[in-house]
């Protein structure tokens, strides 16, 4: 597979080894000028924070660093931390500076011991899912030999280095390098990197497992208890090169985004059953890759945030934004959720590829008892775009019997034989603009031709397969199989005519001069509703104390208009209100009426405790 890279040139592509392993380009260091002024769906989409506000280069930052004595440089997993302090250690040289270097994994328990205080979390070796961890950074260390090293008295400074940094005894200002987590996983596949205290890398879907249900809980938590002593957030994404800024200019730019309209950056994945939707339509995406499965609009655990200055991009998870405003962003709906952002869009694109798995999700009792999640992967699919004839798998056909059926689908596992799924599983013709109801413990899957806009609760990795069409994964193996799990999940009550009740028939319920409000009704499962605002020229929506998520599903563009401040969104394009926006306007930017999706938190939901 073809490495791309950008340490010198955006976007070019280069067989070196050992760095990424992904068909897509890393993000540019600086916004390129075909999408400073965008007229179509915006891969690199940024916020601006004004003139001077991030810096580029090791040369800068080791100029910022030389005034200090001591100094602790932190950060996230999927760092390639030997390569940015050599990179360091070079711009100090020219400084003329002497640097006494303490490495973090140098005071870590053995592997082997972590390896052991970690196992508790990941289940057995062959299991797909773990249960989220409660443990702290200060676990993976020997904390009495932290507090023993001292600063040699000939080093102008002193650098603390790697995970944990902010954890030594001493008083100095902390730097903290960030990887968004697509670059951890393109890094992860590569070998290049692994997981927080082991010595070396694991097979990627142990190590993502890992990294989901540990080590990305702990880093999150430091992350946050060290909040207000980081002085520097660093974007290291790129192997050579660095953009970074002062953590004060960082607060500020949350805080406003925090007040207005914004947007993550998405980012997009091949899978076995992936189509070709995405590709033929989205500008700037690899052609050369085979399909694109999924597309990260709105999967905020793995999304982040770019902001731009001087066309610099500095890229920050969305977790800083949630964690700092969950208030603001979140509204009457703050405390149940807290800092944890409740819904997810994301693309699923069969369009000439293949179907879903058949499968289902688990329910709220499970999830919270065997993974450690605080809400369910409640689910629908919301018909962005589909072919004639396209299908969705929905319910229970009339009479199943659940003892044939789970033989059915154990011989298939265990022998390779194709099923007749449809003996068991209903189909429905999928429509433009269809929306279908999957709360959890509901049979379903996407049947190819589709482009389908996944409405959700954010849990994203649950996913109980029970049939996957005898096909492999792309990198060739098998694809996980979990009938024990989806059988203690399913609910075969929805089966026969009651599965009509899982496909939302809109009702009209505001209309005014050349503008529409249509409800499409959620199941009493799901926590969240969904409108679709249909309109000439602009339609004024409040917020009513509660987030709002957008998308234009037909139509050229739009402006979203706050105040006296306009941002302008395309087709496709997701974007999130937060409550503390009170009201905004959507303004049509194109011809004929355009369609606007919008799912909210309902004021009261049937969650149980």
């Amino acid at each position: 597979m073809i490495e791309i890279s950008n340490d010198e040139v955006p976007g070019t592509k280069t067989k070196k080894a050992g760095f990424r392993k992904s068909l897509q380009a890393v993000l540019p260091i600086r916004l390129p000028e075909t999408q400073q002024a965008s007229q179509v769906y915006n891969i690199y989409p940024s916020f601006s924070l004004g003139k001077g506000k991030i810096f580029h280069g090791y040369q800068t930052l080791a100029q910022w660093m030389a005034h200090h004595d001591i100094i602790f440089m932190d950060g996230f997993s999927g760092v390639l931390w030997h390569e940015v302090q050599s990179a360091l250690a070079v711009a100090f040289h020219k400084l003329g500076k002497t640097i006494q270097w303490v490495n973090t994994e140098d005071f870590l328990k053995s592997p082997e011991e972590i390896e052991t205080m970690v196992s508790t979390f990941m289940g057995a070796r062959d299991s797909v899912w773990g249960t989220k961890t409660d443990l702290q950074l200060v676990d993976y260390f020997h904390q009495d030999r932290m507090n023993q090293f001292q600063k040699d008295g000939d080093a102008d400074c002193l650098i603390v280095w790697g995970p944990g940094a902010a954890l030594f005894p001493g008083d100095g200002p902390v730097i903290y390098l960030d990887v968004p987590k697509n670059e951890v996983q393109y890094r992860m596949r590569a070998g290049a990197v692994h997981n927080l205290g082991m010595a070396a890398a694991d097979a990627p879907a142990h190590m993502y497992k890992q990294y989901y249900f540990v080590d990305w809980v702990v880093l999150a938590k430091h992350r946050e208890n060290i909040d207000g002593r980081i002085a520097i957030q660093a974007d290291v994404q790129w192997q050579k090169q660095i953009n970074w800024m002062l953590g004060e200019e960082l607060a500020a730019g949350l805080d406003r985004l925090s007040e207005t309209v914004l947007r993550v950056r998405p980012w997009f994945e091949a899978g076995a059953w992936g189509g070709q939707w995405m590709k033929d339509r989205i500008p700037g995406l690899n052609k050369d890759e085979v399909n694109y499965a999924w597309s990260f609009e709105l999967i905020v655990p793995e999304n982040g945030l770019v902001f731009e200055s001087d066309g610099y991009l500095l890229e920050v998870p969305f977790d800083l934004l949630i964690s700092k405003h969950y208030k603001k962003i979140l509204g009457r709906h703050a405390d149940f959720f807290g800092k944890e952002f409740p819904i997810r869009f994301d693309f699923l694109d069969t369009w000439e590829g293949g179907n879903l798995s058949i499968q289902c999700h688990p329910s709220l009792g499970y999830i919270r008892e065997h993974f450690g999640e605080h809400i369910t992967q409640d689910e629908t699919y919301y018909i962005l775009d589909c072919k004639p004839e396209a299908q969705v798998y929905l319910g229970f056909q009339e009479g199943v019997d659940p003892q044939k059926f789970r033989q059915v689908l154990e011989d298939s596992k265990a022998n390779g034989t194709e099923i007749t799924i449809t003996d068991y599983v209903q189909t429905h013709t999928a429509q433009k603009h269809d929306l279908f109801l999957i709360p959890n413990g509901t049979i379903h899957s996407a049947g190819a031709d589709n482009l389908v806009l996944e409405i959700s609760s954010t849990p994203y990795i649950f996913t109980f397969k029970m049939y996957d069409w005898l096909r492999l994964d792309l990198d060739g193996t098998p694809r996980a199989i979990n009938i024990e799990h989806a059988f203690k999940n399913l609910n075969f009550e929805r089966q026969g005519s009651a599965v009509k009740k899982l496909i939302a028939q809109p009702v009209l319920i505001e209309q005014s001069e050349g503008a529409k409000v249509w409800h499409l009704p959620t199941h009493e499962d799901h926590f969240y509703d969904v409108h679709r605002l249909e309109f000439e020229h602009q339609a004024e929506v409040a917020t009513d104390e509660s987030c709002h998520v957008l998308m234009l599903v037909e139509g050229a563009a739009l402006t979203v208009q706050i105040g006296d401040a306009e941002v302008a969104f395309h087709y496709a394009e997701t974007f999130v209100i937060p409550a503390a926006v009170k009201k905004y306007k959507l303004i049509n930017q194109g011809a004929g009426t355009a369609k606007v999706v919008k799912a909210f938190i309902k004021k009261t939901f049937a969650y149980l405790p």
